[in-house]
């Protein structure tokens, strides 16, 4: 028992082995001497993995399935500096493979790679650990960890460092960081631009080109572009550019002179020690397409200034640009068109373009596969066109309307916008805009008009305004469907999109079929909202709304309850009362299929005749009857008759039976008895009182005012609506009429011969009619006459003129 508990009671040796050489042939060993506690161990088990990491990527991934990773990650930050710098070389060098960055990704070794950039730490730590980052860097979330880390200053100091390896790795990270926004803010305001600016004269042209490459990349930041002007930065460029010894660098050089000449600071500098000429050498003699494009892209930035782009004119740069459209490289073609896009600012550039040929050339591109190239050329050809009617007839010409209405078609958006912006710039010349009708135009611009892209809904909706000028265009339109979209575009907050919306509507509502289709789609009721809106409301929305009344006057007399003398009343024209606010007023299709209620019936024109044998019998049999009888010829087909046809089987058909209005025979009879009575009249006043006298006789007589409320024109209207089994009552069945009935049908005939007077509601079923008549034979002395405005009496004695505000004026308007 003693020496057992001896036995427990001692403490461990604390002598060790003498040094023993330890071999390990296999990687599997290796990787577990990465667990020693022996820091000359592990020193030499990370040597040697490194070693075999560089031979090739099948070592790298079979330690990376050895479990070689998560100890790497770990000794990296071990004290002993030998271990740490083997470390790195090995996670390093693994880190090139892409399997092993995956895996690496999800370590969170990031923070303790940038902790280790410190100028404290070995050149070689520096080499590899920037190796390490510049694989990972190339991943978002990795990029994120960096700058969140605070990488960026570190990397930014390790580019003045005196290894060449390391500053190519620092480079290529921070390249990547670029990419984004918040990371390139963060290089400028970390003094970033001198030590990248100082790399362009490193005797590595690797280093070289990617410190050209992140200097593109931050240029475009318009502060970073000051601080390159301050730091000398321009000059440099320019140096370079002058520097044949550095001609495989002039591409990427060219594309940071690109950015800095969107600074106009910059812009003058162009024109110092000769910097314009050397760009056009450039252009003329370039050694490949990269920089030739690039140089193009110079000549576009720098005409963005008008005295630029006058100088430019001066040297004849149009005839160079028109050369570079046939050269055989997709890059120059789309650099090329962006200088003619922008040089067509200047007008005197415009019309050299065409004079020297150069529009059929950019037409011709329209047909290439390219997008960019595609894009670039209609954008082209958008600012040739506008406002240049030569310009337009030469893309005509050149076949261009045709591609440009395909290119509507099309998936890029900004191409389909610039094809809208050409077609409507063509459009204004009446012959080529029949000719763009004639390739379909029309039904290609419906889809655009869905869109959300609003210079793209700018330019479709200015296309589509100029290309309903023709009657054809707005009946196909209507038949594409495109009223709908368009009228959608009402609800847009976007100025000049709904400016051009409001006038593409004003043209299409010259139709009455369209007219009265975007009414329905709630066109009156926006109209209405926008026009109240002080930020909304334009001369546009105003026209819109005209035209839209204009044009379907029964909205019109609903919504205004005024209709002008010039305002002719047609076929389909109904009374459906004063408009409700905020509810939409239906169609006369619409309130036909309703069912029958108790409201007030909606009154309608139809003057025109069913070519039936049974309307020819019907309107002769009327003919010689007496004035006694027209309330009778006024009423409805028998009700046997409608019985009849229902019970009758209905037709086989797919499709419903197209809806039509009730003929009214009786209207038909009173147009013509007031053609034959009225218009042999010699003086326009006994013109107003014969038709005022047939108005009351058929819409029941003379009614002494005391005596209305025994006038049975309710109940009348009511039997009618139940004999009709409708809402809709035709006028002419009438034959007991207030004063809202008998100012419609007055209106209705006067204009049906020729006659001109207003339509006017008041309140409580009141209307009137107002004529203007000259006085009867004024003096040769006085002044010539003036026409004076009367109310016509319909209801209690027909036929008299009342002047308005007038005592019987008044008591007739009920006001």
């Amino acid at each position: 028992m003693g020496k057992k508990a001896k036995k427990e009671g001692e403490t461990p040796c604390k002598e060790t082995f003498e040094p023993l050489p330890v071999e390990g042939k296999t990687p599997e060993t290796v990787v577990l001497l990465l667990s020693s506690p022996e820091e000359d161990i592990l020193a030499k088990a990370c040597e040697a993995i490194h070693t075999f990491a560089e031979k090739g990527d099948e070592n790298k991934v079979s330690l990376l399935g050895l479990g070689a990773l998560e100890p790497l990650c770990k000794l990296i930050s071990n004290n002993n500096r030998l271990v740490r710098r083997n470390a790195f070389m090995a996670l390093g060098i693994m880190a090139t493979n892409g399997e092993v960055k995956s895996a690496l990704k999800k370590k969170d070794v990031i923070p303790s790679i940038i902790d280790k950039l410190s100028p404290e730490e070995d050149t070689v730590v520096h080499e590899f650990a920037t190796l390490c980052l510049a694989s990972l860097s190339v991943d978002f979330v990795c990029k994120v960890q960096i700058f969140d880390n605070k990488g960026l200053p570190p990397l930014i100091q390790l580019l003045s460092s005196l290894d060449p390896d390391v500053k190519n790795n620092s480079l290529e990270i921070i390249f990547n960081l670029v990419q984004d926004q918040k990371s390139r803010l963060a290089v400028h305001e970390l003094g970033g631009i001198p030590p990248l600016l100082e790399l362009l004269k490193s005797d590595f042209p690797a280093i070289q080109r990617l410190a050209l490459k992140t200097l593109q990349n931050i240029t475009t930041d318009a502060d970073t572009c000051n601080t390159f002007r301050e730091e000398q930065g321009f000059e440099k460029l320019m140096d370079t550019l002058s520097n044949t010894d550095f001609s495989d660098l002039h591409a990427e050089t060219l594309q940071v002179v690109a950015n800095c000449l969107s600074d106009s600071e910059s812009l003058h500098l162009i024109h110092k020690d000769g910097g314009l000429t050397k760009l056009m050498e450039f252009v003329l003699t370039p050694k490949t397409f990269d920089i030739q494009s690039n140089a193009v892209k110079c000549i576009v930035r720098v005409a963005h200034n008008y005295e630029n782009r006058k100088m430019l004119h001066e040297q004849n740069v149009e005839k160079v640009l028109i050369e570079l459209l046939s050269v055989a490289d997709i890059s120059v073609q789309t650099a090329t068109c962006q200088a003619v896009s922008v040089m067509s600012f200047h007008f005197a550039s415009k019309d050299s373009f065409r004079d020297l040929g150069g529009i059929p050339a950019v037409v011709q591109l329209l047909n290439n596969e390219s997008v960019v190239l595609k894009e670039a050329a209609t954008q082209a050809l958008s600012n040739l066109t506008h406002s240049n009617h030569l310009n337009a007839s030469a893309v005509h010409e050149a076949g261009g309307h045709e591609v440009l209405v395909q290119q509507l078609y099309g998936s890029c958006l900004s191409t389909v916008a610039n094809s809208a912006a050409t077609l409507g710039n063509m459009a204004a010349q009446e012959d080529i805009r029949c000719s763009i009708l004639s390739h379909g135009a029309i039904k290609a611009v419906v889809e655009p008009l869905k869109s959300t892209n609003t210079q793209l809904l700018v330019n479709t909706t200015r296309c589509l305004a100029v290309l309903a000028c023709d009657t054809e265009a707005r009946e196909e339109l209507q038949g594409a469907g495109g009223l709908h979209p368009l009228v959608n575009l009402l609800r847009s907050y976007h100025k000049e999109v709904l400016h051009n919306a409001c006038w593409a509507i004003s043209v299409c509502a010259n139709d009455l079929p369209a007219a009265v289709e975007m009414c329905k789609y709630g066109a009156l009721e926006m109209l209405k909202e926008i026009n109240q809106s002080v930020n909304r409301r334009s001369r546009f929305s105003e026209l819109a709304m005209i035209s839209l009344l204009n044009s379907n006057l029964s909205v019109k007399y609903s919504l205004m309850g005024h209709l002008a003398s010039t305002d002719v009343i047609y076929d389909g024209f109904y009374d459906a009362g004063k408009a409700l606010a905020g509810q939409r007023i239906l169609t006369l299709e619409e309130m036909c299929k309703q069912p029958v209620n108790k409201h007030r019936p909606i009154i309608v024109v139809n003057t025109a005749a069913e070519e039936t044998v049974e309307t020819e019998e019907r309107q002769s049999n009327a003919s010689e009857t007496d004035t006694s009888s027209k309330a009778e010829r006024r009423t409805p087909r028998k009700k046997k008759e409608e019985d009849k046809r229902k019970d009758e089987p209905l037709p086989e058909s797919p499709t419903e039976k197209p809806w039509s209005m009730t003929e009214d025979v009786s209207l038909q009879l009173l147009i013509k008895e007031a053609k034959e009575s009225i218009i042999p009249l010699t003086d326009e006043r006994e013109q107003w009182a014969a038709l005022a006298r047939l108005v009351s006789e058929a819409m029941g007589g003379e009614v002494e005012m005391e005596k209305l409320h025994e006038f049975p024109w309710v109940l009348h209207l009511s039997e009618l609506k139940f004999q009709l089994q409708s809402n809709v009552v035709p006028i002419g069945l009438i034959s007991k009429g207030i004063y809202c009935h008998r100012a419609f049908l007055f209106k209705c005939l006067a204009d049906c011969i020729g006659l001109s007077c207003t339509l006017v509601r008041g309140e409580y079923n009141r209307a009137w009619n107002e004529v203007l008549l000259f006085n009867r034979n004024p003096s040769r002395k006085e002044r010539p006459a003036q026409p004076c405005r009367y109310i016509v009496d319909l209801m209690h004695q027909p036929g008299n003129l009342l002047t308005p505000k007038t005592p019987a004026a008044v008591q007739y308007q009920n006001i």
